[in-house]
């Protein structure tokens, strides 16, 4: 019988370590037995918590997410401009503990499940709207919508694809050189693009739209 209150620790416990093994394996060929192994805690007590391997994996997404979305928020809260906040939003993204060999190859193994699992594709979904919405916000307080979508996407692009060259171990991109790149990117088109005609001062409003807790 599971001791009165180490429900959340040994649930935690499982998915840091659904991940370590995720990372490791480099696909969610993966059992519960090889987690709860890692996590030190038996078999039957990862089912207990979880009910299948396919509900802790869910979990695992769910946290990699709400800690994406917990490191994005704070970084927000401490840029005062709408081209501070862009940079935030950048830095986040190839935050150490996101760009570690580990999580890198967990993201790549959830995308492939995407393909097979609808839940997980939802779960990605989200993310990207999310990192597409945070970018938008900012530039369209800086330009025009149809500029500031155009450039969204191209940096929300870049992002992603530079987080999936990390994955190449022949060719890696470190973080501060794919913060500058990305920068580079948008200081570019920033320049050329012809600024908004509504300014706006302050924080820019912000969508709740695929938030997750």
């Amino acid at each position: 019988m599971p001791k009165v209150g180490m429900e959340p620790v040994r649930r935690k416990a499982l998915v840091d370590a659904a991940l370590r093994v995720i990372g490791d394996h480099g696909s969610l060929a993966v059992t519960m037995s090889d987690i709860a192994r890692q996590a030190g805690v038996s078999p039957a007590l990862a089912h207990h918590y979880f009910g299948s391997k396919e509900q802790l994996l869910i979990e695992t997404i769910r946290s990699l997410l709400r800690q994406l979305r917990s490191d994005t928020v704070a970084a927000l809260k401490a840029a005062r401009t709408p081209r501070a906040r862009l940079s935030a939003i950048i830095r986040v993204s190839f935050h150490a503990d996101q760009f570690a060999p580990g999580t890198i190859a967990a993201w790549l193994a959830f995308y492939a499940e995407a393909q097979r699992s609808e839940e997980t594709r939802r779960f990605l979904v989200i993310y990207a709207r999310r990192l597409r919405s945070n970018l938008l916000a900012d530039l369209k307080a800086l330009l025009p919508t149809d500029a500031a979508e155009r450039i969204a996407e191209g940096a929300a692009a870049m992002i992603d694809g530079l987080y999936i060259r990390q994955s190449l171990k022949s060719a890696p991109i470190g973080i501060e050189a794919s913060i500058a790149l990305t920068e580079d990117y948008l200081n570019a088109l920033l320049a050329t693009a012809s600024p908004s005609p509504r300014r706006e001062k302050g924080r820019p409003h912000r969508t709740t739209k695929g938030q997750m807790t």
